[in-house]
């Protein structure tokens, strides 16, 4: 238990982290593709403004002033070219001259399908273009932002590689440092068992002490009321100081340091088999399905006492005439416990919380089994400390499936 919390500290500290790394990771890109996109836009606006002043007889500046211009071999920062064409789509000339070496049929394909789009702007391959309506057609701009995409993706690996850096460094720290912060925690949990460990031990010299005296005073006073409540308290705190102190057991880290290879075929059809006289004494349905030859490693009593607790479950809260049955199998490599059993009292919305300790989901019947609300604690610590799972679920009305997965 200790060892998952853990777990989940360190794996909530880096969800957080990387939470926190995504954001700041797609709020940089978008803000860069943002700005590209702004920057693109404007020289399109104003290739198209020099474009149109030309055709309406207005000078248009030189090349070398104009808002494109830089510095490098082709001297413009974004290589484009300009198509004219007139109503119905035919193109009537474009301008590559010091602009972006084209030929005409890839201004063709370039201008088909732009038009094809029906848009006024958008983009084509590697370019952004934009259709503006002329007097005597329509004028497209076409502008190359290959660079600008690689540079996006450049930022968006450089981004992706820091942030994957980061989670490693940050993986790395917080180790140590979940120990640290779980120190406390983990001192007071210690204390917490050791404490139930001794008080286990020091509260059976007196149970036994008042179970041995009930049963001397039983012997002399036959059918006395009061001393067979006292036999049946007494059996009942002690079931309750066992089953604390074996739950302080089961969480640390190795309750089972002697562990071996068994048949758990055997171990089950030997627990099944104790429980076949109660429940014919209870006039109960009782079935067994056991798969053959399958083995496990752990440790054998342990499994056999969850086994027990379930079945005793089951047979305890299911009807007078009510089924109980018991499914062994294997499913992808791991052995399936399963314990059904029909129930028409009420059962809780949330079958998980069945599992909690000192649960009950009804008191009055509670008080009827005598049980401690500690058995499927248990069962559940059981089935962890041999890296599986038990769960509870409802498959029908009126019935209960408890499974154990190991």
């Amino acid at each position: 238990m200790l060892k998952k919390l853990q777990q989940k500290f360190i794996l909530s500290a880096m969800l957080a982290f990387a939470l926190v790394l995504l954001a700041l990771i797609a709020g940089i890109n978008l803000l860069n593709t943002l700005a590209l996109h702004h920057s693109q836009e404007n020289m399109i606006d104003r290739i198209l403004e020099s474009e149109l002043s030309e055709r309406e007889g207005r000078k248009r500046p030189p090349l070398s002033e104009t808002p494109w211009a830089g510095d490098g071999e082709s001297g413009f920062t974004s290589p484009f070219f300009v198509v004219h064409c007139d109503e119905n789509g035919q193109i009537k000339a474009f301008d590559d001259d010091s602009f972006y070496a084209v030929d005409a049929e890839t201004v063709e394909e370039f201008t088909r399908a732009a038009l094809a789009a029906g848009k006024e702007r958008g983009t084509y391959k590697s370019f952004r273009y934009r259709v503006a309506e002329a007097e005597d057609g329509r004028t497209l701009v076409f502008l190359n932002v290959s660079d600008a995409v690689g540079n996006q993706r450049r930022l968006l690996l450089v981004s992706l590689s820091v942030a994957a850096v980061s989670l490693c460094c940050a993986f790395a720290l917080v180790i140590p440092l979940s120990r640290s912060a779980m120190r406390p925690y983990l001192e007071n949990i210690k204390r917490q068992k050791q404490f139930i460990t001794d008080a286990g031990h020091e509260l059976k010299t007196p149970i036994t002490s008042i179970s041995t005296s009930a049963d001397i005073a039983a012997m002399e006073y036959e059918d006395d009321e009061w001393i067979a409540n006292i036999q049946k308290q007494t059996q009942r705190l002690s079931k309750l100081v066992t089953d604390l102190v074996t739950l302080s057991r089961l969480d640390e880290e190795l309750p089972f340091p002697e562990q071996e290879s068994f048949s758990l075929s055997e171990a089950c059809a030997e627990t099944a088999e104790s429980f076949q006289p109660r429940a014919k004494a209870e006039g109960k349905r009782y079935s067994v399905e056991i798969q053959d030859d399958l083995t496990l490693y752990g440790d054998r009593g342990a499994v056999q006492q969850m086994l027990s607790i379930l079945l005793d479950n089951a047979l305890k809260y299911s009807d007078r005439d009510g089924e109980v049955s018991l499914r062994l199998s294997q499913k992808h490599g791991r052995a399936v416990i399963e314990v059904r059993n029909t129930c028409s009292s009420p059962l809780p919305e949330d079958p998980e919380r069945l599992f909690d300790r000192f649960y009950r989901p009804d008191e009055s019947r509670s008080t009827r089994t005598g049980g401690t609300g500690l058995g499927l604690s248990i069962a559940r610590a059981i089935a962890e400390s041999h890296k599986g799972s038990l769960t509870a679920g409802t498959p029908e009305p009126g019935a209960i499936l408890f499974r154990a997965t190991l």
